[in-house]
């Protein structure tokens, strides 16, 4: 059993929320996704592992166990070619949860007409395999939901 951790303190709103099939489909995989409180942050990882993936608007931090969990900062942000958002962790850095890894501002996404609701994935994960989903108010580091 794994616990993802929120990445971001806001409002946790389920996938189907999200203004893109891939996320709200579940092409990627089960999760949840969190509106971000619209200030300044910083995205943190959601379990203990190794950055594979890195990029301004999204990484992928797994376990030792294998999974990975998608952090997707925004809708679109690919995008801005990394304008807004500014790296605090490299890839192949080994990372507990709750590390910042990027920063960002999610007014200014936002602000861009973009939206900045932050899908959480369990890659490639099978549909009943994600539990405990939170709802509602997350911070930092609260149980984001369970992978079993």
């Amino acid at each position: 059993m794994t616990t993802v951790l929120a990445p971001v303190a806001g409002t946790a709103v389920g996938l189907t929320a999200v203004p893109d099939p891939v996320f709200s489909q579940l092409m990627v995989g089960p999760g949840t996704a969190i509106d971000p409180r619209r200030e300044p942050g910083e995205a943190v990882a959601p379990i203990d592992g190794t950055i594979v993936k890195l990029h301004p608007h999204a990484f992928v931090v797994v376990g030792d166990d294998g999974r990975g969990v998608l952090v997707h900062l925004g809708i679109d942000t690919v995008q801005l070619k990394g304008e807004g958002f500014t790296l605090l962790a490299a890839e192949g850095d080994r990372v507990e949860a709750g590390r910042p890894v990027v920063a960002w501002d999610p007014a200014a996404v936002e602000a861009g007409g973009r939206s900045p609701v932050c899908p959480v994935v369990a890659l490639d994960a099978a549909a009943g395999a994600v539990t405990a989903v939170a709802e509602g108010g997350v911070d930092v580091g609260d149980p984001l939901f369970q992978w079993s």
